[in-house]
């Protein structure tokens, strides 16, 4: 299945977080932030927004911004403009 994201919103994957801390402590999943980085998969068609947005961009998003959806057992956010805080480089 194909998502395209409409208007001024982006299609994300989440970038997991280590599970181990650099002394070989094991994070469990409860314990873990959500992740507030992630990697553009599609921009919607706000002709603005894909001028300055790729796919393939590495973005920084608002920490409770976007709608979690599964698509073929993979975890997206579609964040909206307003959500996406920066782009990194």
């Amino acid at each position: 299945m194909k998502v395209k994201p409409m208007d001024d919103r982006v299609l994300v994957e989440p970038m997991q977080e280590e599970t181990k801390t650099s002394t070989g402590i094991i994070i469990p999943d409860t314990a873990k932030e959500k992740p507030r980085m992630g990697t553009v998969i599609a921009v919607g068609n706000d002709e603005d927004l894909q001028e300055k947005i790729k796919e393939g961009d590495k973005i920084l998003f608002a920490k409770y911004g976007g709608e979690e959806i599964t698509v073929d057992g993979k975890e997206y956010k579609i964040v909206q403009r307003a959500d996406i805080l920066a782009v990194v480089e």
